[in-house]
């Protein structure tokens, strides 16, 4: 039984230990000699194969999803410098960009004047404002609003 077993996990590609044999047909397997005898067998079901226990991916699909959410980023997950997690320069660009665009809404809905506008325009462009929230503060402090 030991040589049908050896033939039946070669034939599978699969270790001896995953074949299972019938111990009711034990003594048509006994015959079995060729390979073309086991495999008439494994076709039978007198011979059977056991799935081969993969690697389950439940905990890694669970990590994945809460990355996606945004959790997982605190200081011991971070491998790289801040530079490189997000270029200094690509922060700027949005930031600039979205205090133009702002700024131009504003323009165009005739809230600022042409001289605030240009003033505030000059104050982004030299990095004054740290956000969108601060221009709209710093125009109301100011009543620079239309």
């Amino acid at each position: 039984m030991k040589i049908q077993k050896k033939l039946a996990g070669k034939i599978a590609k699969r270790s001896p230990k995953r074949v299972k044999i019938d111990p009711s047909r034990s003594e048509e397997i006994k015959e079995a000699i060729t390979r073309a005898d086991v495999r008439a067998l494994i076709k039978d079901k007198a011979i059977k194969l056991e799935q081969a226990k993969g690697i389950s991916r439940v905990r890694a699909k669970k990590t994945q999803s809460q990355k996606a959410k945004g959790r997982r980023k605190g200081y011991g997950s971070r491998k790289g410098t801040a530079n490189a997690r997000l270029k200094t320069k690509k922060v700027w660009m949005n930031k600039v960009r979205l205090q133009r665009k702002f700024l131009k809404e504003l323009k165009e809905k005739q809230k600022l004047s042409p001289e605030n506008y240009k003033s505030l325009y000059r104050k982004s462009k030299g990095g004054f404002f740290r956000s969108k929230r601060h221009i709209k503060l710093y125009i109301t402090e100011h009543k620079m609003m239309n």
